[in-house]
């Protein structure tokens, strides 16, 4: 008995038309044994769950550098959030969620240590010592590092439909599958509202200091917010037929709005982001060190520029970006910060 022929002819039965079905995938770039029990997709999430730069994930920033308090989220508990959350719309909508679970799993999985301060920093200095055509971006480095730098150089060989739900789940992004397209709506939908609640838990912000016509239009709380914005998805696409994803219109203009306020209030606040400056520095630094310096590199990151003819910026990126926020201060110290005499 195939299990996985037969969860592929369930898929049949109870997905809707344009999911994506398993075994109608366009495959991976190295053709592969198919698993006995699992869909590709189910496989894709297990690499992914079971990978190094997936475990990495729970020791960088969100938004918080190194709160001091055991509940803020981390850049791990933010995709987990995205997980859960688009797993729940693709089962309303009879879309592919072990998909969706993929993609959600390692949208993220390039990221900097010290959240989007830590991306702006690399991709600063790899411009300004590399050239324009090099810079840094998480969603591009979360491709690399599913494609190249797992397993050793070798990757994880995802299939196509993960690889292209991870690379455009940015706002400004293009998924091919409506489910890369629930995940780029609840990358969204979680880290505005569970940012919300770890403001209001620092003492930043208070629920009466969001404006009021976005607490009438989504909710005034984060259960009511999030159950508000998925509800809206679910029936917005279903209204559609599932031929798309969408909010609807007052909705999503809500949630921008709720977005921008953030970005004044919470992203941009001195309270908040008052060591950023201090992460990004510490990263230019490291970037430059590592460049005049590439034999002080792992070994697996000097047989990338060795073997595989990758760019000294490229790889260094690829060195920096992997580490968690202790990691990179660790590296920091070492390098930079004298250390008393030891007899």
């Amino acid at each position: 008995m195939n299990l996985r022929e037969e969860a592929e002819a369930r898929e049949y039965q109870f997905l809707c038309p344009k999911a994506a079905h398993a075994a109608e995938s366009l495959g991976r770039d190295r053709e592969e044994e198919p698993c006995q029990i699992r869909t590709c997709y189910q496989r894709d999430r297990d690499r992914i769950l079971h990978s190094k730069s997936f475990r990495r994930l729970k020791h960088k920033t969100q938004v918080f550098i190194s709160p001091r308090g055991d509940h803020y989220r981390t850049r791990l508990t933010h995709t987990l959030e995205v997980s859960q959350l688009s797993r729940t719309i693709a089962k309303a909508l009879r879309l592919n969620d072990d998909l969706c679970d993929a993609i959600a799993l390692g949208h993220d999985l390039g990221h900097t240590p010290f959240g989007h301060a830590g991306e702006r920093a690399l991709d600063r200095v790899c411009k300004e010592l590399c050239g324009e055509n090099e810079g840094f971006t998480h969603f591009e480095q979360s491709i690399r590092v599913v494609e190249v730098l797992e397993k050793d150089g070798r990757g994880l060989n995802l299939t196509k439909e993960v690889r292209d739900g991870i690379l455009n789940h940015r706002t400004s992004g293009t998924p091919h599958t409506l489910e890369g397209k629930v995940v780029r709506y609840c990358d969204k939908i979680a880290y505005i509202n569970h940012d919300i609640d770890d403001a209001e838990r620092a003492g930043i912000l208070t629920e009466d200091d969001i404006p009021l016509k976005f607490r009438a239009a989504l909710g005034k709380t984060t259960r009511e917010r999030l159950n508000t914005l998925i509800t809206d998805v679910i029936y917005g696409s279903l209204a559609l037929e599932t031929e798309d994803i969408r909010m609807s219109p007052e909705i999503e203009a809500a949630m921008q709005g709720l977005r921008g306020f953030m970005f004044k209030q919470v992203y941009s606040n001195p309270i908040a982001k008052g060591e950023e400056p201090k992460a990004a520095q510490m990263l230019q630094m490291l970037f430059r060190y590592y460049m005049e310096n590439p034999g002080e590199l792992p070994e697996e990151y000097k047989r990338l520029e060795e073997t595989r003819g990758d760019s000294r910026g490229r790889v260094v990126c690829d060195y920096i970006s992997g580490m968690t926020d202790q990691y990179a201060i660790e590296k920091f110290e070492e390098l930079f910060v004298p250390q008393g005499w030891k007899w």
